[in-house]
C-alpha cells in the first residue's frame, strides 16, 4: 500500500490550490482527477481580490495577473441606451493591493496552478478515479482505479475537491440539500462586433431579463451570458443558432464566431457537513450556487486555503488536531451566507415580475450609479464582491477585539512607505504578531521563547482608517485572518491562546527579512 500525507480527489481550481498550498508548506500530497486532461473551456472567469491575495502569499500572483484582463468599467445598458458607467479599475482602493475587477478563464487559471505545482515536483494523476475509501481512525485507506488497474493508498487525510457530483461526498453519505432555479441560462464565448466596452463589463437590463458581456481572453473573445428565451426553455437541446437573434438583440453583439456554447440550469446547494473524521469537502463538493457576483470558484479556493494551513500544522505536529475542528464551522457558515445572498440577487435579476422588471430597468441603474461614485459605496461593494469582507468572528478559534478589528476578521490592508504593505510578511505562511505603533520590551521578551515573529509597523493615518488600534497587538493566522485581537500588549493572553491549540511556528521556513518602512524583528 502506497502512502501519502494528504490525498486530494479532484484537480480543478480548488484541488490544485489545496495541493499547491500544502506543497509550499512542506506536506507530501497526491492529487488525482478522473478527467484525462485539464479543462479547455473558460468556465469560471472572475478572480476576486481575496483569491489574488492568497496567490501572492505563495508567490504566483504575477503569473496569474499576466494571463488575465483587468476589468476597468461596468456599463449598464437599457433599451433606452446607456444608463450608467461605473468605474471598476480601482474601486477597492485602500481595501486590497488588488483593487480592481479581474477576469481570467478557468482553463488558463488551472494551467498556471498546474505549472507551479509541477515545478514543485507534484504531477496530477489523470484518468484516475476514487472507487472506495475507509476512515480507519488513524488513517484513510482509499482504492483508486486507473485504466482497469486498482491501487490502495493510505493517507493521513482525504480531501474531496471533486465537484458537484463528488464521489467523496457520496461515500460519506452526506446530504446535499437545495434545488435548481426555474430558468435555463446560456453561456457563449464568441468573437463579434458591437458597442463592447474595451476591458469592460457590459450589462443589458430590461424589464424581462438581463444579459452580460465581458472579456474572456487577451486575444479579444468575449463571454455572453443570459437567460434562455422563454420560447426555447422546454427544448430538449438548444443550439446557438436557435437563439442567435435573441442573444444578439439582448447583448448588442453581432456574433462572427462561436468558440463555446452551453446551456445549463443553476443549482443552489450546501452539504450538511464539510467534514467527517479525517475526510473533508471543499469547493463544489460542498456548495454550489448561482453565478451572481462570480463567487463560486473563489469560494472553493478559499476553502482550500483555510484547510491547507490547518492540515499542514497538524500533520507536521505544529498544532493540536483540534485545530481542524475549525474548518467546517468557518467555511460552512460562509457558504450558507453566500447561498442566501446570491440567491436573493439571482432571483431579483432573473425575475419576470413586471414590477421588479421596471425597477431593474429604470431605478436600479440610477441607484448603482449614485452608490458606486461614492467612496463608501465603492469600498462596500468591493468588500462584498472581492471576498475581502469574509470574517470568522463566530468561529471557534477567533477571539478579542481591538479598534474595529475582531478576531476572525481578515487582516486590514495598510500601505507602508511608498511601495510596500503589511501583507508582505504573510508570504511566510506562518503565525505572526502585528503591532501598529510601538512594541513594549516586556511583550517582546515574553513572546520570544514561543518563536512567533513580531512585525511592528509605524502608526499612520492609513492604519487608523483601516480600523486598527494604535499599539494594540494582533495575532495573525497563516491565511491572513486575525486569530486574537488585543487592545493591550498582554503576552499572557497570547501565550494562553497559542498553548490552547499547541501552536508552534514554522521555524525551518523562517528567513530574516525587513519590509521597508517597518520595524521588523523576530521575537
Amino acid at each position: 500500500m502506497s502512502k501519502t500525507k494528504v490525498l486530494i480527489a479532484g484537480a480543478g481550481p480548488t484541488g490544485l490550490t489545496l495541493a499547491l498550498w500544502l506543497t509550499r508548506l512542506g506536506v507530501p500530497v497526491r492529487i488525482f482527477d478522473k478527467a484525462a486532461a485539464p479543462g479547455e473551456t473558460s468556465r469560471a472567469l472572475a478572480v476576486q481580490a481575496r483569491t489574488l491575495e492568497f496567490h501572492r502569499q505563495i508567490g504566483i500572483v504575477d503569473d496569474v495577473l499576466a494571463e488575465g484582463v483587468r476589468i476597468e468599467r461596468l456599463t449598464v445598458h437599457t433599451p433606452a441606451g446607456i444608463a450608467a458607467r461605473l468605474p471598476l479599475s480601482d474601486f477597492g482602493r485602500g481595501v486590497s493591493p488588488y483593487s480592481f475587477a479581474f477576469a481570467l478563464p478557468q482553463d488558463i487559471h488551472e494551467r498556471v496552478l498546474i505549472t507551479h505545482l509541477e515545478r514543485a515536483g507534484v504531477k496530477v494523476e489523470r484518468s484516475t478515479e476514487l472507487v472506495a475509501f475507509q476512515d480507519r481512525g488513524d488513517a484513510v485507506v482509499a482504492t483508486l482505479s486507473k485504466e482497469g488497474r486498482t491501487e490502495t493508498v493510505g493517507a493521513a487525510y482525504l480531501a474531496g475537491c471533486d465537484g458537484a457530483h463528488s464521489a467523496v461526498r457520496h461515500g460519506l453519505e452526506i446530504g446535499f440539500p437545495g434545488g435548481a432555479y426555474e430558468q435555463s441560462f446560456y453561456v457563449a464565448d464568441v468573437k463579434g462586433r458591437g458597442e463592447i466596452t474595451r476591458n469592460g463589463l457590459d450589462t443589458t437590463v430590461s424589464a424581462y431579463g438581463f444579459a452580460i458581456v465581458m472579456p474572456v481572453r487577451q486575444s479579444g473573445s468575449v463571454r455572453l451570458i443570459g437567460i434562455v428565451p422563454k420560447a426555447h426553455e422546454a427544448d430538449e437541446t438548444i443550439s446557438f443558432e436557435a437563439i442567435r437573434a435573441d442573444v444578439e438583440r439582448d447583448t448588442g453583439v453581432t456574433v462572427d464566431e462561436v468558440n463555446w456554447f452551453s446551456t445549463y440550469r443553476v443549482h443552489h446547494r450546501v452539504a450538511e457537513r464539510f467534514r467527517v473524521g479525517r475526510v473533508f469537502l471543499c469547493g463544489d463538493a460542498g456548495h454550489i450556487h448561482s453565478p451572481a457576483g462570480g463567487q463560486g470558484m473563489n469560494t472553493g479556493m478559499g476553502d482550500a486555503v483555510n484547510l491547507a494551513w490547518k492540515l499542514a500544522a497538524v500533520v507536521q505536529g505544529r498544532a493540536d488536531p483540534r485545530l481542524l475542528d475549525s474548518y467546517e464551522p468557518e467555511r460552512i457558515a460562509f457558504a450558507r451566507k453566500l447561498i442566501e445572498s446570491t440567491d436573493t440577487a439571482f432571483r431579483f435579476i432573473t425575475s419576470r415580475s413586471r414590477l421588479i422588471g421596471l425597477f431593474r430597468r429604470y431605478l436600479m441603474p440610477k441607484i448603482l450609479n449614485a452608490l458606486l461614485h461614492t467612496s463608501f459605496g465603492s469600498r462596500f461593494f468591493f468588500g462584498v464582491i472581492s471576498q475581502a469582507a469574509i470574517q470568522y468572528r463566530a468561529g471557534p478559534i477567533s477571539s478579542g477585539m481591538a479598534g474595529k478589528v475582531s478576531g476572525g476578521d481578515r487582516l486590514p490592508y495598510v500601505v507602508v512607505g511608498t511601495n510596500d504593505d503589511n501583507f508582505e510578511p504573510l508570504r511566510s505562511l506562518d503565525w505572526q504578531v502585528h503591532v501598529y505603533g510601538d512594541v513594549s520590551c516586556d511583550f517582546r521578551a515574553m513572546l520570544a521563547p514561543i518563536g512567533i515573529p513580531i512585525h511592528a509597523f509605524a502608526w499612520s493615518d492609513e492604519a487608523a482608517k483601516a480600523g486598527l488600534q494604535r499599539d494594540a497587538a494582533y495575532l495573525v493566522r497563516p491565511d491572513g485572518h486575525v486569530a486574537l485581537a488585543s487592545p493591550v500588549q498582554e503576552a499572557a493572553a497570547f501565550q494562553r491562546y497559542l498553548a490552547g491549540l499547541a501552536v508552534r511556528p514554522r521555524l525551518a521556513e523562517r528567513a530574516p527579512y525587513r519590509v521597508p518602512g517597518t520595524m521588523h524583528s523576530l521575537a
